[in-house]
């Protein structure tokens, strides 16, 4: 019998977790077991047969007591606590504690005082106003729940996965298929190449006259754990993660025409078939077929494919129809990852990470970054450690002391500040006068209506001694939608007070977004791309932030943390004060 594929084993965590919550486990287990499941979700191998080697300790968060029942279930298909849980909590109250507003305790008590065991009992229950009847909910709870219900009836169910954890499939595929000798060339293509928020598969493609040996070293690499051939044209794949790969297999001289076609974005190569009729030329992924001669251009490489149709080469992450084939285009000297001197916004351990302020200086630095802002969650973070005024002002001494203890990197002391439903801050003045660097973020109350949010948020950015506004919308890509927030009134006012708009790291938040970045660089505001990192690892998340820059059209000039830290404080907007 086959092994378990790494979803189903990431399924079995995932639910423990959420019986160990429904059942009142201490929050750090149910954390734990929510670890290990995306551990084992993203693992880029077979974590059955990790677990049959001795080896799945070495995913990040499992540990021994995971690795047994990991374990047990290989050897018998089941899991007791698991079983045992499930006779205790039905799945449809696992369900209600999905929707928006419920959670674990008030599932429990629908569960108990109603006898609601399903999401369609929960909708008739709704509708028939029991719900309302139960202390603590009435008419308005009631309402967000039939809301919630409704939402996940309409939810997709085509699963995405966020574009790091595509990229860490992909690259491995393309570095595995480039070590075999029949491969000329390959790279990524489609909308992973173009770096989007999250992608559905893979598409990879490869310039080689032997189809047959690149299919079957494809089958072979330990990345994949099933193949469908589909001739000599390439062969699809599911890679361990559950992610679909299509590998496309094309002879040298056309491979910038199909590397090109299969990038895409479908709107720009829409845009560029309009185009090329209008001079007597067709395009598409088998080369450039000219109606005046019958000739059919083949090009080795992307700029070849432009070149012929008479355009400027468009980079991959611009390819969305959005001007970049408009006449006169020419493209832009784009961010890069190594114009970054610093990142502004980290935490270690004296709140919710997992690195002291020496592990992330010397992580930071050997990525190359000149400084480092050290902005752990203020006062009222509510979720793990928070900083206190009184922790703060300790901690800003440790950090300065730090600093002058790690060399080849200066420390700076900041804080991320909650932004509270009224937009007032968490801290008093007078203590964040004495910080280096101050980012303002929303944790709580992230749906309340477009005019409250719109106005707490303003507040901040206008706040003389906030510097950045820290993941802008809230968002959480496939998780949680964005606030409610007029985000061209927050650019607005972020260009009138000089406060600088966040893209932050993040691999599920990315927020701002490509579009509302551009739209904030356009009217002069300054970003800054930050890898809101949590252990000293997560600190190159600024990568997907620059591809977020990337994407928005930005250049070096457009994003203040490529100077150096001497040029960058006197910008601050409590230097513009007065």
């Amino acid at each position: 019998m086959a092994d378990p594929t790494n979803s189903e084993l990431a399924a079995i965590l995932d639910e423990l977790g959420d019986l160990y919550e429904l059942d009142g486990a201490i929050v750090h287990r149910v954390v734990a077991y929510r670890n290990a499941a995306k551990a084992v979700r993203e693992a880029p191998v077979s974590v059955a047969r990790l677990v049959r080697d001795g080896r799945v300790t070495e995913l990040p968060g499992i540990g021994a007591t995971l690795e047994e029942k990991l374990a047990t279930y290989l050897a018998t298909g089941a899991v007791p606590a698991l079983e045992r849980l499930r006779t205790a909590h039905p799945a449809g109250v696992v369900a209600m504690t999905k929707l928006p507003g419920i959670g674990p305790r008030r599932a429990r008590r629908l569960h108990d005082e109603l006898g609601i065991d399903t999401l369609d009992a929960l909708r008739a229950a709704c509708e028939s106003g029991r719900v309302r009847g139960l202390a603590g909910f009435g008419e308005r709870a009631e309402a967000r729940i039939l809301a919630g219900l409704d939402a996940e009836d309409e939810r997709p169910r085509s699963v995405r996965v966020t574009l790091p954890a595509a990229l860490d499939v992909a690259e491995r595929i393309v570095a595995g298929l480039r070590r075999e000798p029949a491969v000329a060339r390959a790279e990524i293509a489609g909308s992973a190449r173009r770096g989007v928020d999250a992608v559905k598969d893979v598409d990879v493609v490869v310039a080689s006259e032997d189809p047959g040996a690149v299919v079957a070293a494809f089958a072979a690499l330990d990345v994949i754990a099933a193949t469908e051939a589909s001739g000599d044209g390439g062969a699809r794949g599911l890679a361990h993660t559950g992610l679909p790969v299509d590998l496309r297999i094309v002879a040298p001289e056309a491979f910038g025409n199909l590397l090109q076609h299969l990038t895409g974005s479908k709107e720009h190569n829409v845009r560029l078939r309009e185009m090329a009729v209008r001079r007597g030329l067709h395009v598409s992924e088998h080369g450039i077929l000219d109606d005046a001669t019958g000739e059919t251009t083949l090009c080795a490489d992307e700029p070849e494919v432009y070149a012929r149709l008479g355009l400027a080469y468009v980079p991959a992450e611009l390819r969305e129809d959005r001007g970049e084939l408009d006449a006169g285009f020419a493209a832009p000297a784009l961010v890069e990852l190594a114009d970054l001197r610093g990142d502004l916004h980290c935490h270690t351990v004296a709140s919710d990470g997992r690195g002291t302020i020496e592990e992330m200086a010397v992580a930071a630095r050997e990525l190359g970054r000149e400084y480092l802002a050290i902005t752990d969650h203020s006062a009222s973070h509510g979720f793990g450690n928070e900083v206190s005024p009184e922790a703060l002002v300790r901690h800003m001494a440790a950090v300065r002391a730090a600093d002058e203890r790690v060399e080849g990197i200066r420390l700076l002391a900041g804080s991320e500040v909650n932004i509270l439903p009224d937009g007032s801050l968490d801290y008093d003045d007078d203590l964040l006068a004495q910080l280096d660097w101050v980012v303002a973020s929303v944790h709580s109350s992230l749906r309340m209506e477009s005019e409250p949010m719109t106005a707490r948020l303003l507040r901040a950015v206008r706040h003389p001694l906030v510097d950045a506004i820290g993941h802008p919308t809230g968002r959480l890509i496939g998780r949680r939608r964005p606030s409610a927030v007029d985000v061209e009134a927050l650019i607005d006012a972020a260009a009138q007070t000089g406060t600088f708009l966040e893209i932050n790291g993040a691999p599920d938040r990315r927020d701002l977004d490509d579009v509302h970045a551009r739209s904030a660089a356009a009217r002069g505001v300054r970003l800054v791309i930050v890898s809101d990192a949590h252990r000293p690892a997560t600190l190159v998340n600024q990568r997907w932030a620059v591809l977020s820059a990337r994407r928005a059209w930005l250049g070096p000039a457009d994003v203040a943390n490529t100077l150096g830290w001497e040029a960058l404080e006197p910008a601050r907007p409590r230097h513009r004060v007065g």
